[in-house]
């Protein structure tokens, strides 16, 4: 079974995570949401508290197959802060594993130096921190091992792509029809 880990900061947007996580599940994929506050509640930033699976420093997280970043504001940027997270992406992209974002946190991919070359998405108006990227703006965007996306409103297409990419067309079909998307 696929391991996804999807990284949970204070300030996260709720829809853009649980959606994804939801569907992830629903399709039998081994997704975790992990906090890296150091707490396992995390607020959201709408002020919804969410309760992580795990919390970040008790965890070994290097046997990921994917990892996901929701977006939000300040979520996105107390992700980009997180050393520990920088280090697991910096050794996912190496071995590359999926790294996926939504929102506002494909930015951090970009900042990191990672997308140069690549293509993106993100949302309207942060294009800036997709550096060195060829920004696009359809709903996903898969090159390579990088799957983003461009906010809450994208996100059952964003996790039914990630859910195809961990397992098969097939079972993303059926979660589709299942959630009566299509």
């Amino acid at each position: 079974m696929k391991k996804v880990y999807l990284f949970l900061a204070t300030g996260f947007e709720e829809v853009e995570a649980l959606t994804v996580v939801d569907i992830l599940r629903r399709g039998n994929v081994d997704c975790k949401t992990v906090s890296i506050t150091g707490d396992y509640d995390v607020t959201s930033s709408h002020a919804v508290t969410i309760r992580a699976d795990l919390v970040f420093d008790e965890q070994d997280l290097s046997d990921a197959d994917m990892l996901i970043m929701p977006g939000g504001v300040p979520g996105t940027p107390n992700l980009k802060a997180h050393k520990g997270l920088e280090k697991l992406i910096l050794q996912c992209n190496e071995k590359r594993k999926y790294l996926a974002a939504v929102c506002a946190a494909p930015g951090i991919y970009g900042e990191m130096g990672l997308l140069e070359g690549k293509n993106a998405t993100c949302y309207p108006g942060m294009e800036e921190a997709l550096q060195g990227a060829n920004y696009l703006t359809n709903r996903v965007v898969c090159d390579g091992q990088f799957i983003t996306s461009r906010g809450m409103g994208t996100c059952i297409d964003f996790g039914l792509t990630l859910l195809e990419k961990l397992t098969d067309k097939d079972t993303a079909d059926e979660v589709a029809h299942k959630i009566v998307y299509r």
